[in-house]
């Protein structure tokens, strides 16, 4: 087992992005079932307890991430500015966050107005929607929905993890009301 926490701690340490389970069996040596890499994680992970990163499953993976409470030590030394979005983005986002799959026709008729072609291609520069086929119907309008990516950038595991809808059917939650994401 000391060996195996070992070799994960390396592995996860030294990843860019999260790694999924197949993703580190494959690069071990030997056969290592499911439940064993789970105890090595776990066992990993208790030893990350009192330190100041702690490994998390998110949806695209395992990672090593900076705990909340230590957060504030590397903003200071960011020379960058976190990206601002505009108000467009964050409530088309929180539409297709909440009523996925949508058509851009679907995003207009909920926030009420005309949809620029540039905030969905912010979305999808950043990683966070994608296409994920047509509707079928005249024009066959593409369907877009939230990546992985989009929930491991803000450390959730799947779309259960979001806050619910509050009020009626067609209320999004108002992600703009601050439109920075500091991630």
């Amino acid at each position: 087992m000391t060996h195996l926490k070992i070799v994960l701690e390396m592995l996860l340490l030294s990843s860019v992005e999260p790694l999924t389970l197949a993703q580190m069996r494959s690069a071990l040596d030997e056969e290592v079932s499911s439940e064993a890499l789970r105890r090595g994680l776990d066992a990993l992970r208790s030893d990350w307890h009192d330190r100041g990163l702690e490994l998390v499953c998110v949806a695209d993976g395992w990672r090593f991430q900076t705990k909340v409470q230590f957060q504030g030590y590397l903003q200071r030394l960011r020379v960058e500015k976190p990206p601002k979005y505009s108000r467009a983005v964050m409530e088309t986002l929180a539409v297709i966050v909440y009523k996925q799959p949508v058509t851009r026709g679907d995003i207009e008729a909920i926030r009420g107005v005309s949809l620029n072609a540039q905030t969905l291609r912010t979305l999808e520069q950043r990683g966070w929607i994608r296409i994920a086929g047509h509707r079928n119907v005249p024009g066959r309008p593409a369907l877009f929905v939230t990546t992985p990516q989009f929930l491991s950038d803000l450390n959730l595991r799947t779309l259960d993890d979001l806050p619910p809808l509050q009020g009626g059917d067609e209320q999004v939650p108002n992600l703009a009301v601050n439109a920075e994401l500091d991630l």
